[in-house]
């Protein structure tokens, strides 16, 4: 790599930067544009991710918009965690790109920053923390929606125990804690709820969608 080039992504800034570009790719609405589907903005509860692509009925396009949503999480904290002691950039660079990569996702450039909920995107910076805290919280949500057909209520629940994870099972076999990567846990588990404020107050009201219901 030119050396000119190997500065720049010695830069944590930079990381940061393309982490949120990275991030600000909307895939609820590349994928369904792509495959001829309505905008998810414009239906449901207008909500660019996964769930609400899964209420126009295509399961295809709404694994693919999850399966994006999450891997372009995982890129920029798997990359720093794997390769970023190459550039001289540690855990606290991996948990500054991943909460990057989230806010991309909630609020993208590309998109008028009118994003998603970042539920997808999340699961993802977890899997490049630890393949095994990704595994429990998805778990956890997988159980709870599966029980209680409420997939915000799962993502909630799932928001506020992946730091309760991340830190019970610290210093183990798995990982070692890390002060800037609990407080990116914590970050995004306080912005998952913040997003969900509104399926709160339905959830409360009796009025939330269940998963599996199909767009009016």
């Amino acid at each position: 790599m030119p050396e000119n080039l190997r500065d720049v992504m010695q830069h944590p800034l930079t990381v940061v930067v393309l982490a949120y570009l990275l991030g600000s790719l909307s895939f609820a609405v590349i994928v369904s544009k792509f495959m001829g589907l309505s905008d998810p903005r414009s239906y449901g509860s207008k909500n660019p991710g996964a769930t609400n692509v899964l209420r126009s009925g295509n399961k295809k396009a709404a694994v693919l918009t999850l399966l994006f949503d999450a891997v372009k999480g995982w890129v920029p904290v798997a990359g720093i965690l794997h390769y970023g002691a190459d550039y001289g950039l540690a855990e606290g660079a991996a948990a500054a790109a991943g909460l990057a990569a989230f806010l991309g996702h909630l609020y993208p450039i590309f998109f008028k920053f009118q994003g998603g909920k970042g539920v997808a995107t999340a699961l993802g910076v977890l899997m490049g923390v630890s393949p095994l805290l990704g595994l429990a919280v998805a778990i956890t949500w997988l159980g709870i929606a599966g029980y209680f057909r409420y997939s915000s209520l799962a993502a909630l629940l799932a928001a506020v125990l992946a730091p309760v994870y991340y830190a019970m099972a610290a210093d183990g076999p798995f990982w070692n804690f890390n002060g800037a990567v609990f407080g990116m846990l914590c970050v995004m588990g306080i912005l998952l709820v913040w997003r969900h404020r509104d399926n709160v107050n339905r959830l409360l009201a009796g009025t939330e969608t269940k998963l599996g219901a199909k767009k009016s």
